[in-house]
């Protein structure tokens, strides 16, 4: 594609002059109909390696997404630069309106959708007659992180390819090793694929871990902080109940809080990111369910308090500081034992060899194995994940893949714990663990807590204000505003 008309149709349909590094490059490999895997980090304007060449391509873009909340804000996105064939198709929608979509999805440019979507026959039919010029996976970590825990049908997805001439495919994410893009190339079927890794270093977020000695510290710890240094930020939980307590505690001190995990009703979440956006929250204390698709450049803070399970899982939240490109710190808050807690709640979520057995029970009985979710012996997504394999491989086999699923989570949680543990400057760590090497001269000054970070250099210190939570009674509060 000519160069001067990409550059037109840049500036025409989204204001710009000029491309960010790597996303030209991206953006012509698309264009060549080549493959595409493109690791961009966060605020490094990913969704445009897709949007750009839709105007150029023709068609209907399809991007396969994970989260509600993430296709409503691209679309929403998209809305605001004037498209208007733009749609989600997700299990949210009316009947009427799924089919209204489902009979003109050719007069779209943008369709964006879940994997789960894609499989039910309807839609995969009406996809089928649809001109396809690329098919997009956003957050394609996804496929390996998610695709063998919870959400299988993002390892069907590549049975679905085989059943059509496809266009390219574009596979978008922040973070992935070496192993996850070749989990992306192998499920999304890509034939000799483009890839582009930028460097994951973000030099506007420094990293500091703060060791404590059990949880009653990290919340004092916590209840002072938020109140010496300003927000707008993230606290991320282990647990829903964590997540709800101390955004109670965080309140009582006179910090603007809120809480969002999974539990809640939608209407409750979606609430919850509307204050978190429009600067009426602070803060928000979170299970990982909150983060992707919550587009808020000013975030200034991001606090964990517990221990990631992952360190893909670790920058992908980290990342969600600084997209404007300001000074932003990422707090991780340890106490010995932590690794513990979180290497029990990640083998609570494999499924066990029993439910294996009890599975291939039921089919040698020429029962239904699905009556063991009904009858309350495994839950829906072990009963989904395991039945996934069973239909590719043997018992035995399954039992393995399992097996070696606890096996490389359990090694990742003590990669979290080196990470913890090591002496050497934090960035330069975790770049070295997804391949790639710090760029000394790019370092900035306060990098981290090995190498020295003074936050009063970093991060706005809490005004001064006259409120109810300052004062022990409003007789003291009054006695300020009107003295004698």
């Amino acid at each position: 594609m000519h160069k001067q008309k990409l550059h037109h149709v840049l500036k025409e349909r989204f204001g710009y002059d000029e491309l960010r590094p790597g996303q030209e490059e991206i953006i012509q490999a698309v264009l060549a109909g080549k493959d595409v895997v493109a690791i961009l980090p966060t605020g490094m304007g990913k969704s445009l390696c897709y949007q750009l060449p839709a105007y150029l391509l023709g068609g209907t873009v399809l991007i396969i997404s994970p989260l509600l909340s993430l296709m409503q804000d691209q679309v929403e996105q998209l809305k605001r630069l004037g498209e208007k064939r733009v749609v989600a198709l997700n299990s949210f929608l009316s009947y009427q309106d799924k089919q209204r979509i489902l009979f003109n999805l050719s007069s779209y440019r943008f369709v964006f959708t879940s994997p789960e979507m894609i499989f039910q026959p309807i839609v995969r039919d009406q996809l089928a007659k649809t001109n396809l010029s690329l098919i997009v996976t956003d957050e394609a970590h996804c496929i390996s992180q998610w695709g063998f825990d919870f959400r299988p049908d993002y390892l069907r997805i590549s049975d679905w390819l085989k059943t059509f001439q496809r266009p390219p495919v574009l596979a978008l994410t922040a973070t992935a090793t070496s192993k996850v893009v070749h989990d992306i190339q192998e499920y999304l079927q890509m034939y000799k694929p483009f890839i582009h890794i930028h460097s994951l270093d973000r030099p506007n977020i420094r990293y500091v871990i703060e060791k404590l000695e059990n949880q009653d510290q990290k919340t004092e710890w916590l209840v002072s902080h938020t109140k010496t240094y300003e927000g707008p930020g993230i606290i991320y939980t282990q647990s829903r109940q964590r997540a709800e307590a101390l955004s109670a505690i965080l309140n009582e001190s006179g910090t603007r809080s809120g809480f969002y995990h999974a539990g809640m009703e939608q209407e409750d979440r979606v609430f919850v990111q509307q204050q978190f956006l429009s600067g009426e929250l602070q803060w928000v204390c979170a299970t990982n369910a909150f983060g992707m698709g919550i587009h808020k450049d000013d975030i200034r803070q991001v606090i964990h308090d517990h221990l990631p399970a992952t360190p893909a899982n670790y920058i992908q939240e980290v990342g969600r500081a600084g997209r404007n490109g300001n000074d932003a710190v990422a707090f991780l808050l340890y106490t010995e034992g932590d690794e513990e807690r979180t290497r029990f709640v990640v083998n609570e979520e494999i499924p066990i060899k029993h439910f294996i057995e009890m599975i291939n029970e039921k089919k040698s009985n020429g029962e239904n194995p699905a009556r063991l979710v009904d009858d309350g012996f495994m839950n829906e997504t072990d009963f989904r994940v395991l039945s996934y394999w069973l239909e590719r491989t043997d018992p035995v086999e399954t039992i393995q893949i399992v097996e070696r699923l606890r096996m490389d989570k359990n090694r990742q949680i003590q990669d979290m714990l080196k990470l913890i543990e090591d002496t050497t400057c934090l960035r330069g760590k975790i770049l070295t663990y997804f391949g790639q090497e710090l760029d000394e001269s790019k370092k900035p000054l306060n990098c981290c807590s090995v190498c020295g970070v003074n936050l009063n250099n970093l991060l706005t210190k809490q005004k001064e204000e006259l409120t109810s939570a300052s004062f022990s009674s409003w007789e003291e509060r009054l006695g300020q505003l009107f003295p004698i």
